[in-house]
């Protein structure tokens, strides 16, 4: 159906349909080869690495040359992609700077697992660097494209969490839910647990006590969820609630986590806040921060706000509480 448009425009921004059209249209061309895997060619191969030593999959390269090309016209001036080195210029005057993680989760693509697309745009400003380097709170839109048993949409413009769902028939993103809020209680939390030997105490402590159960000062029993692709986890989370940790850790090159603020971070922070949870680094709200380098990185714990409250203080109690074994924690004392 060739006049059917790609996305309801009704509820998104005039100044902003152009690139969200763009980023759905792309969306959809990737949904269509995603879907056919091997009968496509090979995706999941590798092809090098990029600015921050991640290996580069087929698909990360050719999402990336596919977005960058199909903004062209929109209004990006800036394009920050995960995949390129530096920023690059599309419209000389254009009034966005777009930020993107072309392909999230791609070591996933050759096990038919859901991988996506993560975006965000700020204003731009002459300085393409610090156009991106500024508190989260600066986002005018942020969302996700997911690549799964539904190809579906999730986007903010500041008042609200929108849910788009890809019909296969028409070729177009239909709006589901026009304010999608997450659940606010949920025993579920997602961390790569084979690194638990590496994580600071506070976060052992937390995972600690999820793991002790209806018998531990929690008091009641967690499943543990993980996939290995934010934007699977994230949507999850914004289904079902729960929290999400991918914290710091005593590995080399590992302080501050894997997750680059600017194209992962400050996106999906500010759709769960939105959607009512919590992003934060573990101590502090991510959206109050700001990148200090382009492909920066920082830990990153999101998800039902209570759950992400109860890690921040976990990181407040003395580090004696936090060494102990479970049932000795003071914030868990009458």
């Amino acid at each position: 159906m060739p006049n059917t448009p790609i996305i309801d425009l009704a509820l998104i921004p005039q100044d902003l349909q152009a690139p969200i059209t763009a980023l759905c249209t792309v969306g959809r061309d990737l949904s269509r080869r995603i879907a056919r895997g091997p009968l496509g060619g090979s995706l999941g191969h590798e092809v090098g690495a990029n600015f921050g030593g991640d290996g580069q999959k087929a698909l990360d390269v050719m999402a990336d040359d596919a977005f960058a090309a199909a903004l062209e016209g929109t209004g990006v001036r800036w394009y920050a992609s995960e995949e390129q080195d530096f920023v690059v210029k599309i419209d000389e005057d254009g009034p966005f700077a777009l930020a993107i993680d072309p392909l999230d989760g791609s070591s996933n693509i050759d096990v038919n697992v859901s991988i996506g697309t993560i975006f965000s745009i700020f204003p731009a400003l002459d300085d393409q660097d610090a156009s991106f380097m500024r508190p989260p709170t600066e986002q005018i839109a942020a969302g996700y494209i997911i690549f799964g048993p539904q190809t579906s949409l999730m986007v903010t413009f500041g008042s609200g969490v929108q849910c788009y769902i890809l019909d296969p028939e028409s070729g177009a993103f239909v709006l589901t839910d026009e304010a999608l809020q997450m659940p606010q209680t949920s025993t579920e939390y997602a961390i790569n647990a084979s690194n638990y030997r590496h994580w600071p105490k506070p976060v052992r402590a937390y995972i600690d006590d999820c793991m002790a159960g209806a018998e531990g000062p929690r008091q009641q029993n967690f499943n543990m969820r993980w996939v290995a692709s934010l934007v699977a986890e994230t949507h999850r989370i914004l289904s079902r609630g729960g929290i999400f940790l991918y914290p710091g850790d005593s590995r080399k090159g590992y302080a501050k986590g894997r997750l680059r603020m600017i194209y992962e971070c400050a996106p999906i922070a500010m759709l769960i806040e939105q959607a009512g949870g919590a992003a934060s680094d573990g101590c502090d709200r991510i959206m109050g921060q700001a990148a200090e380098e382009l492909h920066g990185r920082t830990p990153f714990v999101f998800g039902t706000r209570e759950m992400v409250e109860k890690v921040c203080a976990y990181h407040d109690l003395p580090n004696d509480e936090v060494s102990a074994l479970f049932g000795t924690r003071g914030l868990f004392r009458a």
